[in-house]
């Protein structure tokens, strides 16, 4: 593989970044992500052979990928519906949420609550919906921080004419929400979020299917995310994946888990375009 850092310093896969400590702490996406950071050197991993520019469409993740929000809406919403709901005190404590998805952080909390399936299963519809409704009613808190070069990313892969969607953990309504508050959600043509879908396996294969009946059944398709579970659920579909170090885990982390391609965030992919332009002069 190739690893390169734009330090001028040999980069050791095992090297820690001092700040991955407070970030460790924090969900992208939930409240106290105003502590995240983008990584200060440039990181790039490149499996050989593999061409990212190649793909007909690309499935974007949101939290951590696209955007960090700076606010707690999405979090008070959990809250707010298992209060309602339940008559729960929602906490984070001991639930996965790194790379999970809003059903399936709603599954952990109510097995660490001792709730059988039996007894929150019918009433997720409504859970869902009081969910979906707190985020849009309290979208103007709101605050995204668009990740480093995405918008430059993003307009690059449209003028090329590359199919854009989005593949999140989020409920469909709060993710089409936290895009529109920062002006990418025109970007993207179609979206597979959690909901009726728990797994992301299950949500990258419906991102797959979206985009094969919208370009053509044979279509290239590339996941581009922030987590460990984006890898896997890409390499489960049979698909390349491009992670990106702009959530809570490291470049280091996320090579353990073999993307084909993996940098520091979505500046290091256009350098690499224009690394490629200038080589090829």
């Amino acid at each position: 593989m190739t690893l390169r850092s734009t330090g001028g310093t040999e980069v050791n896969q095992q090297t820690s970044n001092p700040d991955r400590k407070s970030l460790r702490e924090l969900k992208s996406g939930w409240v106290g992500a105003e502590n995240a950071s983008a990584p200060s050197r440039r990181f790039v991993h490149l499996r050989p052979g593999f061409d990212w520019t190649a793909a007909d469409a690309y499935l974007f993740d949101i939290d951590g990928t696209l955007l960090n929000s700076r606010d707690a809406v999405h979090y008070h919403a959990f809250h707010r519906a298992i209060a309602q709901v339940f008559g729960l005190d929602f906490q984070v404590n001991g639930v996965p949420v790194h790379g999970n998805t809003d059903v399936g952080i709603l599954r952990a909390y109510l097995e660490v609550a001792k709730l059988p399936e039996s007894q929150w299963r019918p009433r997720l519809p409504e859970v869902l919906e009081i969910m979906s409704s707190e985020v849009e009613r309290n979208a103007a808190d709101l605050r995204p921080e668009v990740c480093p070069a995405v918008m430059d990313l993003i307009e690059l892969l449209t003028r090329q004419e590359k199919l854009l969607g989005i593949a999140s953990g989020n409920l469909e309504r709060v993710g089409w929400a936290k895009l529109r508050a920062c002006g990418l959600r025109d970007y993207f043509s179609f979206g597979s979020f959690s909901g009726e879908l728990e797994k992301r396996d299950d949500l990258i294969a419906h991102g797959i299917g979206q985009a094969r009946h919208i370009r053509a059944k044979d279509a290239a398709v590339c996941v581009v995310g922030d987590t460990p579970a984006d890898i896997r659920s890409a390499h489960v579909n049979g698909i390349p994946v491009v992670a990106v170090a702009t959530g809570i885990y490291s470049v280091e982390e996320l090579l353990t888990f073999q993307p084909e391609m993996c940098v520091g965030c979505c500046a290091d992919l256009l350098s690499e375009i224009s690394e490629v332009k200038e080589h090829r002069r």
